[in-house]
């Protein structure tokens, strides 16, 4: 009798009966149906070939009467195996033929028992129906593995936060899903090429990815067969493209070992190519907001001041950080100029990261220049903006912090919204800071008058918002403690300052940074 198609294929079958001729009889039928054998005497045996053998049987026939154990042992010692749990046992016996035997044969973990004699037919349907149950079962919790890995591959895909780390997210993932080896070429939005394998393996040819890439025309996935023509050994590759003219991203895995069957080739390309094009589609996803942030962060430069006034009164240095290019763009701001009342300076900070928060920096920024020039002293020009941004931003609040350097005089005003303080740094080295403070912008209330404080030639101000100092898990009087101390051991040149801060604070990246430094100079006779 052959193996039919329905059958699922041929199986690797061990046969356990201490007769010998018993083995004959059983191993002849199974091979003239298309079976693979492998032999054991007795329990001990056939215990080491399931844990030693070259593979894992695909099925046991097990007689109960062993000479060193009995068949229920032994299936219950191959049930208790991870390895071997999912191999199905057939029981026989003719001795052990009563209800309670074959009750007991089952409870135990068997999942058929037959009784000799047993016809061959009989044999070969009942090892076929556990077989089908037995692979269908396994091609049920295989596919539900590979969904969950496929799962947890696209949640790892998207939340890469960049292209390196969407290249090894692409590898990790089409090996966890697929169970072997996998490499990833793809192509940052910059134009960086990255080539990635996992677990630790060395990257495919990058020929072969070529290959695959150049019969993928358009956009779509493509995936094909490959013989590496330095090892011989087989892949399957894949490609995916979202738009036409990008550059490919491509996924490459070893063949299935041994005989996969048609179902199982054609589910691998399928699981493949899903893979890749979730890599491929995330990558455009990384693409299109590098592109936004890009375009968002030169619009938000272009609301800054192209250069610094130049006067005696003072000397300028300024530094403008963004955050990391995977965080929203701020609202921090600064400002410079010279009034006939004297030099102006401010920071300011509006609360939120997003485009709007950029948007609404850029009107208030030229609303403070409108209210400076027009001569306004530094807390009606806060009293001014907060009337400004209660009316164009509603329910957005903003920090700014305003100094007005008198020309005349060493009279320094302040008016601080609540923003950071300014910190004052005198000719002696001594570091203060000015915390007098009104509230912050946009909710309507009164400013109080601005501090007033006399500052010589030589004194220095730092002026700054929160990404300089503010540190996750700290108290805001310890970073700005950290922050004097630092300033106060630095140069007074302000170029020189700027960098000496930002060398001892390096920023987290998490929040923009503006800082200015301003370096007293002479002030003119009244």
């Amino acid at each position: 009798m052959t193996h039919s198609a329905s059958d699922g294929g041929p199986a690797l079958v061990l046969v356990v009966d201490d007769n010998a001729i018993t083995r004959y009889v059983l191993g002849t039928t199974l091979r003239r149906a298309g079976h693979e054998v492998l032999e054991a005497e007795d329990g001990t045996q056939a215990l080491d070939l399931l844990q030693h053998g070259p593979r894992v049987p695909d099925a046991a026939i097990i007689d109960i009467q062993l000479p060193d154990m009995t068949g229920f042992e032994v299936c219950e010692r191959v049930k208790a195996d991870a390895r071997t749990a999912g191999v199905p046992v057939l029981h026989i016996s003719a001795t052990a033929v009563s209800v309670t035997d074959r009750t007991q044969g089952l409870n135990r973990g068997a999942d058929a028992y037959l009784t000799e004699p047993i016809a061959p037919d009989e044999l070969i349907a009942t090892l076929s129906a556990t077989l089908r149950y037995t692979r269908a079962r396994r091609r049920a919790e295989t596919l539900a593995e590979r969904l969950h890995q496929l799962h947890r591959a696209t949640l790892s895909l998207y939340s890469a936060p960049d292209a390196q780390r969407l290249a090894d997210a692409a590898a990790a993932g089409a090996a966890a899903v697929l169970t072997r080896p996998a490499a990833v070429r793809l192509t940052a939005p910059d134009g960086t090429p990255h080539t990635r394998g996992h677990p630790d393996v060395a990257p495919l040819d990058v020929h072969a990815f070529d290959r695959v890439a150049a019969a993928l025309d358009g956009s779509g996935v493509h995936v094909m067969p490959y013989t590496s023509a330095d090892d011989g050994r087989r892949y399957l590759l894949a490609a995916a493209r979202t738009k036409k003219g990008r550059p490919a991203t491509c996924i490459a895995v070893p063949a299935a070992a041994g005989h996969a069957t048609p179902d199982a080739e054609e589910q691998d390309e399928e699981i493949l190519a899903q893979v890749t094009h979730t890599a491929a589609l995330a990558l455009e996803t990384l693409r299109t907001y590098s592109e936004e942030h890009n375009l968002a962060l030169t619009l938000q430069r272009s609301f800054l001041p192209e250069e610094l006034p130049r006067t005696p009164r003072a000397r300028f240095a300024v530094r403008y950080l963004p955050a990391s290019e995977h965080a929203e763009i701020g609202g921090d701001f600064y400002e410079a100029l010279t009034t006939p009342a004297g030099v102006i300076t401010a920071v300011g900070d509006v609360a939120g990261h997003s485009l709007e928060a950029a948007m609404v920096m850029g009107q208030i920024r030229h609303g403070l220049r409108a209210y400076a020039l027009e001569g306004h002293p530094p807390q009606a020009i806060l009293e001014r903006l907060d009337t400004l941004l209660r009316t164009v931003a509603r329910g957005v609040t903003l920090t700014l912090c305003i100094m007005l350097l008198e020309e005349t005089t060493g009279v320094l005003h302040i008016a601080n919204a609540g923003h950071l303080p300014p910190l004052l740094l005198g000719r002696d080295a001594e570091a203060g800071y000015v915390r007098d403070h009104g509230p912050l912008l946009g909710l309507g209330l009164p400013q109080p008058p601005a501090a007033r404080v006399t500052v010589a030639e030589g004194d220095v101000l730092v002026m700054a918002t929160d990404g300089l100092v503010e540190r996750r898990d700290e108290d805001i009087d310890t970073s700005l403690a950290r922050l004097a101390a630092v300033a106060a051991k630095g140069p007074r040149a302000p170029e020189d300052m700027c960098g000496h801060l930002l060398k001892e604070l390096p920023p987290d990246g998490r929040d923009d940074i503006a800082l200015m430094v301003v370096a007293v100079g002479p002030h003119r006779a009244g």
